[in-house]
């Protein structure tokens, strides 16, 4: 225990609430945008979110037979993922999978509470660990213990905190407006494929190359040293637009007659959640041969990956996909329909162009990219010497 901090039970330092659903016979409006409706999904896993604005609102009728929540509140989510932490910009209300605590300002800095929960996720995490639903109630929550300082050290250890995010912060939109330039780039040097004003040739991907349905891979499967693989699964979670490295190994003594893609072969998620994830596709760039499993395609052509990889990403390619993707939970759509796609045809030598601009935008990513693991790893370190 460091000089001057004292342990609290997190029902000592303020007002615990658990929030609630209002019923319909209370008006309640989610289209009326008048007071901010907070569920686990508007929360982050892994930053301390200032929380303005949320994915759902109730009607100003509602919010008075609520249980109100004033600015400054910090809420936890206690069910499912626990420990995702938020702190209120504005007076809001909650649903019952939150716990919020309204801070007594004589005790406890909201952000310094926000933080001090955030550094603990894992042990509140043990404490909830139910049978089949992880569930943190409101007396375990209330029962949780934390060391605080005096609020002056408070405030200088929320000030160094947030600097750290912010520097994290940035360097994410930095990556983001990287992001932006590339598919920028695209209809800069193409156009736009819905008009195609530069008049390239059209044909349908059926007619410049072939595709291949994967063959079962399953996550049991990984082993650590085998043959590289790819599962549908990180087309929508690991992948950008292109790869290099494969994430997972399998064994090949598992499949009869692998589904291979070569260099330059473009990879496609055959199953998704919705439209949006069908066809999310990875450009293969890596210099030797990966296995690709089922729910996934390979693509053989003889374009540029990268050029086909951007072009699925257009709103073009969208309108496509979007007649064929069909499922009510899981939406699939069959090769025989994407084979049908048409696509604009640019000259290769201009497509290369474009595949070496890109590379250029990626190197510069991944050079803010280890940027942001070396601020982490200082906020972790830094985390780890006031809480842990």
């Amino acid at each position: 225990m460091k000089k001057d901090w004292t342990y609290k039970k997190l029902g000592e330092v303020g007002t615990v609430v658990t929030g609630s659903t209002p019923s319909t016979k209370d008006n309640m409006n989610y289209s009326s945008q008048d007071v901010c409706f907070f569920k686990p999904s508007d929360l982050s896993s892994d930053a301390l979110v200032k929380l303005s604005k949320s994915e759902f609102y109730i009607s100003k009728h509602a919010f008075e037979h609520s249980r109100k929540l004033p600015k400054g509140s910090v809420l936890t989510t206690c069910i499912g993922i626990i420990g995702k932490v938020g702190i209120l910009t504005e007076e809001a209300t909650c649903n019952q999978q939150i716990n919020a605590i309204i801070p007594n300002p004589d005790i406890i800095t909201s952000n310094f509470l926000g933080y001090s929960i955030m550094s603990k996720k894992h042990v509140l995490q043990a404490i909830a660990n139910a049978p089949v639903v992880p569930l943190l109630n409101k007396t375990q929550f209330s029962n949780f213990s934390i060391p605080i300082p005096p609020l002056s050290i408070q405030h200088s250890i929320v000030s160094e905190l947030d600097l750290l995010h912010s520097v994290i912060e940035k360097k994410q939109e930095q990556l983001r407006a990287l992001d932006n330039l590339a598919q920028s780039l695209f209809y800069q040097m193409f156009g736009d494929p819905i008009t195609n004003p530069m008049g390239w040739e059209i044909k349908k991907l059926g007619e410049v190359g072939i595709f291949e349905r994967g063959k079962g891979i399953s996550k049991n499967d990984f082993v650590e040293d085998g043959a590289p693989c790819v599962h549908y699964g990180q087309l929508h979670t690991a992948f950008g637009a292109y790869t290099t490295k494969h994430l997972s190994c399998i064994s090949e003594s598992l499949i009869d007659n692998p589904r291979i893609a070569h260099t330059g072969d473009v990879l496609l998620a055959l199953t998704s959640e919705d439209v949006e994830g069908s066809c999310k596709s990875t450009a293969w760039l890596g210099d030797y041969d990966i296995i690709v499993g089922s729910d996934a395609a390979v693509y053989h052509h003889t374009q540029d990956g990268m050029y086909i990889s951007f072009y699925t990403r257009t709103e073009a390619f969208y309108k496509q996909k979007e007649k064929y993707a069909h499922g009510f939970k899981v939406t699939h759509i069959s090769t025989k329909d994407i084979e049908t796609f048409i696509i604009p045809l640019p000259p290769l030598s201009l497509q290369q162009s474009f595949a070496a601009k890109v590379s250029a935008i990626e190197a510069q990513k991944q050079a803010i990219t280890q940027s942001i693991k070396d601020v982490e790893s200082l906020l972790a370190q830094r985390m780890d010497h006031y809480f842990g």
